[in-house]
C-alpha cells in the first residue's frame, strides 16, 4: 500500500476586506512570506466580490411581479427565496433565461432530476448568496457572483507566480472552482478543497494556501 501525502493547508486569517479594496494586493500581501512557486492558493469567490462591490441591500432592490412569484419555488436553504435575491437573478441574466429554468426546474423536478435551474440559469445565478448566506458583518447584504473570477485568478498568479483558484466551497465536501489561473487541476484541487479549510462564517479566512500541491 502507497504512502497518502496529506497537504498542509494554511488557512490566512486578514483583515476585514470591504468593498473598493484590491483582492490581488491583499493576497500578495499576506502571502508574500510564505507562498512559493509550487503552492496553491485558493481564494473565497464571496470576499472577492465584496471587494468589487458586488453586494446589494435587500431593500435597494425594487422587485417585480416576476421575483415576487417565482421566488416562492426555490428550496427553502436556497439564496432565492426572497423577491430581491431572485430580482438580482433576474438583473444578471435576463427574465427569459430566469423562466426557461424555472420552467425545465419543476419538469426535472417531477422526473426526480435536481439542479435543472442552475445549470440553465448559469454559474452567475447559483453564486448569489442571500442575507442568511453571507458572513458577518454583510449577513444584512445579498452578495453576487464575482465578476471575471479568471481575470482574477490569473492577476494574482502573474503578481506572485504561485497557483491561484477562486473558489466557492461549503461544509458539504462541495467545490466549484469559479476562476483558475492556467494549467490548474480542476479535480486535484477539488480533492484537497473538499474539507473546506477555510470555513464558511466568521473564521475570517479567506485565503487558503495550500504547499506543495501537486506532489
Amino acid at each position: 500500500m502507497g504512502v497518502v501525502r496529506t497537504a498542509a493547508k494554511i488557512a490566512i486569517r486578514t483583515h476585514l476586506l470591504t468593498p473598493g479594496e484590491d483582492i490581488v494586493e491583499v493576497v500578495e500581501e499576506y502571502t508574500k512570506n510564505i507562498a512559493e512557486v509550487g503552492d496553491l492558493i485558493a481564494i473565497c469567490e464571496s470576499v472577492v466580490a465584496i471587494t468589487q462591490g458586488r453586494l446589494v441591500r435587500p431593500k435597494e432592490v425594487k422587485a417585480g411581479a416576476l421575483a415576487s412569484f417565482l421566488c416562492r419555488f426555490p428550496a427553502r436553504h436556497g439564496s432565492l427565496t426572497s423577491p430581491a435575491g431572485m430580482q438580482l437573478a433576474i438583473n444578471e441574466v435576463g427574465p427569459w433565461r430566469i423562466l426557461l429554468g424555472a420552467a425545465l426546474g419543476a419538469l426535472g423536478k417531477i422526473a426526480g432530476k435536481k439542479g435543472l435551474f442552475y445549470y440553465i440559469a448559469g454559474r452567475q445565478v447559483a453564486l448569489i448568496d442571500d442575507v442568511a448566506g453571507t458572513m458577518p458583518p454583510f449577513e444584512g447584504y445579498i452578495v453576487l457572483g464575482p465578476k471575471d473570477p479568471a481575470r482574477v485568478a490569473r492577476a494574482v498568479w502573474e503578481r506572485t507566480g504561485v497557483d491561484t483558484v477562486i473558489v466557492d466551497v461549503n461544509d458539504l465536501g462541495c467545490v466549484d472552482i469559479v476562476g483558475a489561473s492556467p494549467g490548474i487541476k480542476n479535480q486535484l484541487v477539488k480533492r484537497l478543497l473538499e474539507d473546506n479549510p477555510s470555513g464558511n462564517y466568521d473564521q475570517q479566512t479567506p485565503i487558503t494556501l495550500i504547499k506543495d500541491y501537486l506532489n
